[in-house]
């Protein structure tokens, strides 16, 4: 795990223009909804983290907004607005043209990602060439230079997959996600199954490459301490659902959904006093048949029988997400009732 580093104040930022916006975003496969209703802006330029269990809907987000769900799964609602455009409306051709110029994605695993039979160099052209009108020769250059960018040795570009080390593979996938310079990176799980001081290096190169060329990110990931690192906005997603939202530094001194305390108390810190790490206990819940008002409340220390108003609301009222500070929205009954 990387350690949390720091608690500084927010500073105060100039409005940026929203680059995009999910508006009562609903995605189902088949008749299950994997993604219920979100709301959710990315300005131009932030980091924002999106947080969950496996299976809580993170990379279905992501796929939604590249476009690229497969069936069964489908927009079962709501719009995705990238610069006020509905890209639900576009066509396959206006789709085409989107993808990797304006939002690109980098994929959890690598090695999936990556052509095994084809060399390094050739799959940047092969990209390229589907975008823009250019030469072979111009390509690999180009790739050169986005190797070097990432830390990789432009020679490289020879190379096949299997050739690269896990790290190094990961790099290359960045490369080629800036490769159009979009405006989004969406990135899912990118330091998935490699070693902590490999993790910490591509972090820092994410967060260096962002400063410099200006683009957002829209960094998933199930492990909040990623998060504390380097993301401006935070958000905590469970069974399909947007729970709490919150500036990076305000969630780590004050999170008050109980999913979101659970799961901070789920990895270790590694300066101050020794804590004992605690689990969520139970499964997430079953999505065909979701539980009835809190999907968390089977699972909430706070949810008892003995409390018989909150127990009430928990097991029969879905709460909303209400604003308690300035950009710090949570959907709790427990908030509510104690504010």
């Amino acid at each position: 795990m990387i350690s949390v580093v720091g608690e500084p104040e927010p500073v105060t930022r100039p409005a940026r223009e929203t680059l995009l916006e999910l508006r009562g975003l609903s995605v189902a496969y088949g008749d299950v909804r994997a993604v219920d209703n979100i709301d959710l802006t990315i300005s131009a330029g932030e980091i924002l983290g999106l947080a969950g269990e496996s299976g809580c809907g993170k990379t279905t987000v992501a796929n939604a907004v590249m476009q690229i769900l497969r069936p069964p799964a489908h927009i079962a609602g709501g719009s995705i607005l990238f610069r006020g455009e509905d890209l639900t409306a576009l066509s396959a051709e206006g789709l085409r043209k989107h993808r990797w110029r304006n939002v690109s994605m980098v994929f959890q695993s690598a090695m999936s990602a990556l052509n095994p039979v084809m060399r390094v160099g050739n799959q940047f052209v092969d990209m390229m060439r589907a975008h823009e009108r250019i030469d072979k020769r111009r390509a690999l250059a180009r790739t050169g230079e986005l190797l070097e960018i990432v830390g990789i040795d432009p020679r490289r570009i020879r190379a096949y997959p299997h050739e690269l080390s896990g790290g190094m593979r990961q790099r290359v996938i960045i490369a080629m996600a800036l490769a159009l310079r979009p405006e989004l990176v969406i990135m899912d799980e990118p330091t998935t199954a490699l070693d902590v001081v490999v993790q910490r290096e591509i972090l820092q190169q994410v967060s260096d490459l962002q400063a410099e060329l200006g683009f957002a990110v829209l960094f998933i990931t199930h492990d909040l301490s990623l998060l504390f690192e380097f993301a401006e906005r935070i958000a905590i997603m469970y069974a399909g659902e947007i729970v709490e939202e919150a500036p990076g530094g305000r969630l780590h001194r004050n999170a008050r959904h109980p999913y979101t305390l659970g799961l901070m108390r789920s990895f270790p810190p590694l300066t101050g006093p020794i804590v004992r790490m605690t689990g969520i206990p139970g499964s997430p819940p079953d999505l065909a048949a979701p539980p009835a008002g809190c999907r968390f409340h089977p699972r909430c220390p706070h949810c008892a029988a003995g409390d018989t108003e909150l127990f009430a609301l928990q097991t029969a009222v879905r709460p909303t997400l209400e604003e308690i500070a300035p950009g710090h929205q949570v959907a709790c009954h427990l908030v509510e009732r104690d504010g």
